[in-house]
């Protein structure tokens, strides 16, 4: 009989998620995913995704994946009607999604995967290592968790040289972040220390300035474009940066300015990304 041969090839998995440890029947035969980190790893790993929510034009990366999935609404606002249609067996959400959950969990199964703020790089590779065994992808999950985890090792070692300050830059506004926040993993998860401590751990960051930057005069700044990751028009972080009160930090004549991904902030997590930022961040502490 089919239907016994089927059910007796699927098996329950239990992975984490960010409302506890979720068994699932692995691996799920239809997929809908709008958390962009999950999107990210699930292309990484080679698995196909039937719905998405459509971010190809902010991280074209995600094409390939993107190209051949249902548009099933955006990262804010999963159109339900064509979540009904594609009939999913698992829904994926996660941080700008997440407050949709019981809206989508009523049509199927769903989990919640929004990373854990300040242990990113960790987050990240538990994904991976989920995604591995809920997939049936374990030799190809193993590969990446060990690139990711010698890539993590590498720039640990070569870290010190001095302390950071990540900011957002928006436009003309600033804010800078401590620990506590997805970019944290650099202070959190690297080593690099504060150049500024008192930096309160909030979501959206403190409130900053020029003579902020140029009073705390870190050794490194770490930054954030969020104008050219949303693909806004607008003055460049590069652009809003190069002024007098910047250019007399230490970080700015030294040339130790780390430009992130626009994935990190539009996909946090996902394995494209922490192998993209990590190995920037890797590239430019190993030429001090």
């Amino acid at each position: 009989c089919i239907a016994m041969a089927t059910s007796a090839l699927a098996k329950e998995v239990t992975i984490p998620t960010a409302r506890g440890e979720v068994t699932l029947s692995a691996p799920p035969a239809k997929i809908a995913v709008f958390d962009t980190g999950s999107l990210d790893t699930l292309q990484a790993l080679g698995v196909k995704v039937d719905g998405a929510a459509d971010v190809a034009k902010l991280l074209p990366y995600l094409k390939p994946t993107l190209d051949s999935a249902k548009n099933v609404g955006t990262i804010f606002e999963p159109n339900l009607e064509a979540l009904n249609e594609l009939k999913p067996d698992l829904i994926i959400v996660g941080t700008r999604t997440a407050k949709k959950f019981d809206d989508v969990s009523a049509i199927a199964k769903t989990i919640d995967l929004t990373d854990n703020g300040n242990k990113l790089v960790e987050s990240g590779i538990q994904r991976i290592d989920s995604f591995g065994r809920l997939f049936d992808k374990q030799a190809a999950a193993d590969k990446l968790k060990g690139e990711l985890e010698t890539l993590l090792k590498d720039t640990k070692a070569v870290k010190d040289k001095g302390n950071g300050l990540i900011i957002l830059v928006n436009g003309g506004k600033i804010s800078a972040f401590g620990s506590g926040y997805r970019l944290s993993f650099i202070h959190d998860e690297l080593g690099v220390p504060m150049a500024d401590p008192s930096i309160k751990g909030t979501g959206h960051g403190q409130p900053a300035s020029f003579e902020f930057i140029e009073k705390t005069n870190p050794d490194w700044l770490f930054v954030l474009d969020r104008i050219s990751a949303i693909g806004e028009e607008g003055k460049t972080a590069k652009e809003v940066l190069d002024n007098e009160l910047v250019r007399r930090t230490k970080a700015w004549k030294n040339g130790n300015v780390v430009y992130l991904s626009s994935a990190s902030y539009l996909a946090p997590g996902g394995a494209e990304q922490l192998r993209t930022d990590l190995s920037a961040i890797k590239t430019a502490f190993e030429k001090k």
